[in-house]
């Protein structure tokens, strides 16, 4: 049901186009990340449609997105990010389901900055070729040979502000996968704010602080390798607090 009354919200918002974007892609940005419940985000989405314009591809504007992470054995990318490394990397193959276009993509946050490059494939693979590595190993990620370690799923709707230089994701509908196990968190919102540098006076930072909402760091591949590897196999005392949060917002959501 929420998720129905999310798509007529967003119908209420002014169009881009993929074509539109490329104007604020934003490969090189400073990320600020807020988690809410479906029914926030509900309340919230009226209030933006007077800030920003929504990401129609093909009509479609909850948009559905497929990726595969890889790791090493020793899952050394989440082990980097609990560690809270100032350089470390991601690596992930991420499929645009409505527009039928994917990429390797590997993300490097070094001192509070996301860089992204990425390369087309055709489909996600469940091995690298050479090619993949080559990229992989160019751009500077070390460690043990990558296999697959964690498939993940979400809707998303993109927004893009009318006046600052900046994105702003909604993801939901959040799940899960790795080999025989699933979950979703359905009630979850992850809100990503992208920015070429840091803006305070940006409408959704405002609308959040006057909702009482604090920026919280959660990484979708830290919450799943949690999940679907358990809590007795890997490291997570640092998560602690944002897994209790996560779960605050499930609790009042029931």
């Amino acid at each position: 049901m929420s998720i129905s009354r999310i798509q007529e919200l967003a119908e209420s918002f002014t169009t881009i186009d993929l074509t539109e974007m490329d104007q604020v892609q934003l490969m090189s940005r400073v990320d600020t990340k807020f988690t809410f419940s479906q029914k926030k985000l509900i309340e919230i989405l009226p209030v933006l449609a007077k800030d920003y314009r929504i990401l129609s591809v093909d009509g479609v504007l909850l948009s559905e997105y497929e990726s595969l992470y890889y790791d090493d054995a020793q899952l050394n990318s989440y082990v980097e990010h609990h560690r809270k490394r100032l350089s470390r990397f991601k690596v992930r193959f991420r499929k645009y389901i409505n527009s039928e276009i994917a990429f390797l993509e590997v993300k490097h946050k070094v001192k509070g900055r996301t860089n992204k490059k990425r390369i087309p494939v055709d489909e996600i693979p469940l091995k690298l070729s050479k090619e993949q590595e080559e990229f992989i190993n160019k751009i500077g990620v070390t460690g043990g040979k990558l296999q697959p370690s964690l498939w993940n799923s979400f809707k998303r709707i993109t927004l893009v502000s009318n006046a600052m230089n900046e994105r702003l994701t909604l993801d939901m509908d959040l799940t899960f996968k790795w080999n025989d196990e699933e979950v979703t968190e359905e009630n979850i919102i992850i809100a990503e704010l992208k920015q070429g540098k840091a803006m305070r006076n940006s409408p959704f930072y405002q609308l959040m602080k006057t909702h009482q909402i604090r920026p919280l760091r959660v990484s979708k591949y830290c919450i799943g390798i949690i999940m679907m590897y358990g809590k007795t196999n890997v490291k997570y005392n640092r998560f602690k607090k944002k897994l209790l949060k996560l779960n605050k917002i499930n609790k009042h959501a029931a």
